[in-house]
Formats: structure tokens, sequence, C-alpha cells
């Protein structure tokens, strides 16, 4: 087989208007059309035809975080799900018979045991954009295997420390507190800032700590590419003074500690001035090393699960069900809030699961017979096996636990978080990991132990999205989303951010194109999920597996084993 690097078609190619691609994917095929679907129009276009060759350089419509502000590390992808491809498998020759076609998503592909995915060929065409083909009556016509791989373009990190030696006085009494600032030159001879060491005080020969930069945010990949790096004296009131600069490149730095990495600072208004003039000092680098980031791609191919679990708010604030004023409206001609916001993450989220069943709870609603009032009960009314069969399933047990709960109250979050913390913190060791999805009219009556439930739920595997639909005030799930302050309980603070709110009506697209507006639903909820995860597993040590491990299918012995919430009750944390 041959490899394209690059493709024009494919690499202009973009499905969804102002989506930009974060990463790169080669999905691997055999004498197949590639077609791509479209968000919006619902339209098939060819996106790549393979009978010029069978591996393809497609960059992915990700769930990504716009802009990325430097010098963070390059985004973690989550391949959407509203990408759909459509393979369509030809002969050699084009006089020749149409063989079959196969759907999937990308997510799908990624999902697989080693991101490798085999679907049989189907007879026929499914959409009036093309021209009517048939497969071959009564006859197997096969089956496409297709797997995926990331381009591993830049995701290395270097990791450097510098020391130096005889800087300029700038303080008062004799001494400076320096700090390096490294830039990164941009094609039109500007510089971005990448990266800040931290402030040595009061000494003219400071050694840094070693720094960790990504290899794209010094070069972008071109490690003959300029690097910039200013050496600062830091004042309190922030007019740090300038001591000097010097430049030097990626292929340089990575040559290690040598007699190529002791570099001058030279201040060029000084040197004007003073005839006498050589340096303000110089910076030495003393150590160099560099490793490739783990990516949310590598965790899901070598096996990690991700276990999806949904739990909707059915308290009495989304008002009766029965009356087109609520929440949980039953509308026969479009779905409710609840359905829309359940359907967008879900039918994402799905992919990364292998047998698509997810378990479903409901809390703040009286149950049947006796009208107690539960905080964690199971949609599909089976406390011994909460699970249902995809989002279709999930919806099906929702719209039926309307017609037999009464919604009431109060709003407690922490009974859910606890609930799935429970099975996260019995499996650590980067096999599993468990998302939340609470759907919420965003009144909370238990904020100190959602808070509690939620820092002790951040050592674990785990992370929670929180999606907020009508229009009451969202200050509480605001607070608990944690992007501007972390959030702490009893004096401790959360280990890392877990929590992702997004209000639902910030998605409800006014030309009435639902379609896309859950798209976008979908995009900012998911998008710091990878990077929460690939956290967890930084701050385990945890890297991930080589190979998936062997696939085994479960048969009735094996029921207990098949899911988290089916194995013996863990210790609760």
């Amino acid at each position: 087989m041959d490899k394209l690097d690059s493709m024009a078609a494919v690499c202009d190619f973009d499905p969804i208007a102002g989506s930009v691609p974060a990463t790169k994917v080669e999905i691997t095929v055999s004498l197949v059309v590639l077609y791509t679907q479209g968000v919006e129009t619902k339209q098939w276009r060819e996106a790549y035809n393979t009978l010029l060759s069978s591996i393809l350089s497609l960059p992915t419509v990700l769930v990504t975080p716009s802009p990325p502000s430097p010098p963070s590390l390059p985004a973690p992808c989550f391949p959407r799900h509203a990408s759909l491809l459509r393979l369509s498998h030809h002969p050699l020759s084009l006089q020749q018979d149409f063989l079959g076609q196969v759907f999937c998503t990308l997510g799908e592909i990624v999902g697989s045991p080693a991101s490798r995915l085999e679907k049989p060929l189907a007879p026929g065409s499914q959409s009036a954009s093309f021209t009517p083909l048939h497969g071959i009556p009564g006859k197997k016509c096969g089956t496409i295997i297709l797997s995926v791989e990331e381009l591993g373009n830049c995701r290395e990190v270097a990791t450097m420390q510098f020391c130096a030696h005889k800087l300029d006085r700038k303080d008062f009494f004799g001494k400076s507190d320096p700090f390096l600032v490294f830039y990164r030159s941009n094609e039109d001879g500007t510089f971005t800032i990448c990266h800040k060491t931290e402030v040595v005080k009061n000494t003219l020969n400071p050694v840094w700590q070693a720094i960790a930069i990504p290899v794209r945010a010094l070069c972008n990949g071109d490690f003959n590419r300029a690097i910039k790096a200013e050496v600062y004296d830091w004042d309190r009131d922030g007019s740090h003074d300038f001591i000097g600069e010097f430049t030097t490149s990626y292929r340089d730095l990575s040559r290690g500690q040598s007699q190529f990495n002791v570099y001058e600072v030279v201040n060029a208004k000084k040197k004007i001035k003073k005839k006498r003039y050589i340096n303000s000092g110089t910076v030495t680098m003393l150590s160099f090393a560099v490793e490739s980031e783990h990516t949310f791609l590598d965790y899901i191919k070598g096996g990690t699960q991700i276990h999806f679990t949904v739990a909707i708010d059915f308290t009495a604030s989304n008002g009766n069900p029965s009356q087109s004023t609520s929440l949980h409206y039953m509308n026969p001609y479009q779905m409710n809030a609840y359905a829309m916001a359940l359907k967008a993450v879900g039918e994402i989220i799905q992919d990364y699961d292998s047998d698509k069943m997810f378990p479903a709870l409901g809390f703040g609603a009286k149950l049947p017979p006796d009208g107690h009032v539960s905080h964690e009960f199971p949609l599909n009314g089976n406390i011994e096996n909460p699970y249902c069969n995809g989002m279709e399933g999930i919806l099906e047990a929702y719209h039926q636990s309307l017609k037999t709960v009464q919604l009431y109250g109060p709003t407690n979050f922490s009974p859910v978080v606890n609930h799935v913390a429970k099975y996260a913190a019995a499996v650590q060791d980067g096999s599993q990991y468990f998302v939340l999805l609470i759907i919420t009219d965003g009144v909370i009556s238990d904020m100190a132990q959602t808070k509690e439930a939620i820092v002790n739920a951040a050592k674990l595997p785990m992370s929670i999205i929180i999606v907020g639909v009508g229009h009451a005030e969202f200050d509480a799930m605001v607070e608990l989303d944690g992007d501007d302050i972390r959030i702490s309980s009893r004096g401790k603070l959360a280990e890392r951010d877990i929590v992702q709110f997004v209000p639902f009506r910030d998605y409800m697209d006014r030309t009435g194109n639902h379609v896309l507006s859950m798209a976008r639903l979908a995009k900012d909820v998911l998008a710091e999920i990878p990077e929460q995860l690939i956290l967890y597993m930084k701050n385990r040590g945890i890297k991930p597996c080589p190979l998936p491990p062997p696939k085994k299918e479960p048969g009735p012995e094996d029921q207990d084993h098949t899911h988290p919430y089916l194995s013996p009750t863990p210790t609760p944390i």
C-alpha cells in the first residue's frame, strides 16, 4: 500500500463550516470511495477515492477548545459523531458491478479494539444525492476493515533546564530577580510567547527549574525556525527590567548540554551606547530531553473503556410534564430540552463504549408504589441492572419514567455523583474512565455535599458534565464548573477540574436548525473530557497500553463482570 502524506482535496475538506482540524488521523481501507456527511445540509460528498491509493490522511472534525492559548498543549481530540462516514466498495474496474457500502462514524473506528473496525458490506444506496447503486442480490459482498492512527507529528514535549552566569545588576542592592521568556517566531516575522520560567530571587547566577514545552509550541514542526529568549529582572509593580536576549532554534536546543547551547545575553541598546560592552551575562543549557505526549486516542486505542452514565432531574421545579410549559413536556412533534441534550451528547460518547449499554438514573422524584423520594433511581425500574440499550433505550426509559413517577424534590446532586464515584473508585488502573452526564434545571439543594462529592471524585477516573435546561440562574453550576476558581470543600482543593457546565438555552438556534445547535452543544460539552482523562492518567503515571487486551465475547457466565454496575459492590470512597 502507498502512503499519502498529504492531499489537497482531503486537507481542505471541512464538512462543518468554520471547524478547525486540530489533529490528523490515518484511516486504512482498501478499494473504497469515502464520502462524508455535513451536519447542517446532510449532503454526501466524495472526500477520497482509494482507487488511487489505499491509505488516506484525513483531518478530523474535532471537539477542541478554540482557539488554544499558548503555551497550552495541543488540544487532545474527541472526534465528532456528526461527521458520518460512508464508504462504498468498488471493484478495480468501474465497468464492473458495485459491491456494497458501509456507514460508520470516526468515533466508531477509534472506539473499536485497537481502533480496528470490521463491517459487512450492505447492498444499495441510502442517499438521494447519489446515483442509485445496487449490490449483488442474495450474495454476501464481503467486509470492509478500517483502522485509524493519529499522526505523530509534533506530539513531542521538550524538557529543558537552564542557568545563567553574571547577569546585569538591576536592583538597588546589586542583585537581580531574573526570569526567562521564550518566544516562537511566526512566518510574518513576529514572535509569540510560548513559555515563561519562574523568578529566581536575589541572584545574578540563577538556576531555573526544568521546563516542559510542547515542540509544536516552540517551532510548530520547523526545527530550524528561530526561537527567541529574553531575560528580565522581575519587579513587583510589573515594570520588569529588560536584561537582554538571545536566539536559538529547536535543532540547536536538541543538542543538549554542549558548547552550542551557551548563549550570550545581549542588550542591543547598551551595545550601541557602550563601546566596550560585550554582553549582559550568559545563559547555559543544563539538560535536554524529549518525549512523546500521550493523547486521548492513545488511551482509547490501548483499551481504556469510557463508561457513560446519565442522571436526569425529576424535581417539581421542572413543571408538570402534562403541561406545555414544563421542561419535561412530552411534545408529540419534537423532543423536549432534556431529550435533545441527552441525544446530542450521548450519541457522540456512545461510540467509545463497545456494547452501547448505559446506566440511566433519575433523581428528585417520588416512586411507586409507596411514594418514597429517591435521588438515584434507575430509569428502567431495574435496581439490579439499570442499563439501557443505547441512546434510544435511555430515551425510552426516560419517557416511561415520566408516566410512572411524581416530580418532587429537593434537587440533590451528591447521591448520583457518589453513585458513579463508587464504581470509579474500584477501577483506578486506567482501564476504565467514567463520565456522568447530569441534565438539570439548575436549582440545587445540597451545594455543600455536592462540592465535597466532587472534590472526592476529582482523584478518581471520572468526569462530570452538567447541562442546564430552562431559564433559571445557573450561578451554582458555574461555581461547580471550576474553570475560574477550583472548587474546594472543608479546606480541601479539588485535585483537578472534572466538571464541565453548559447552559442549554445558549444553543437554541433561532433559525430552528436543531441539528446544528446540537452539534455545537456536543462540541462544547465534550471539549474538556479528553484533557481531564489525560490529566488523571498523567497524575497517576499511567501510560496507554500498546495493545488492547484480547477481546472475548461475553457469555452468560460472564454477565456479572461485563459492567462495573453488575460487579460485586465496591467499597465506597
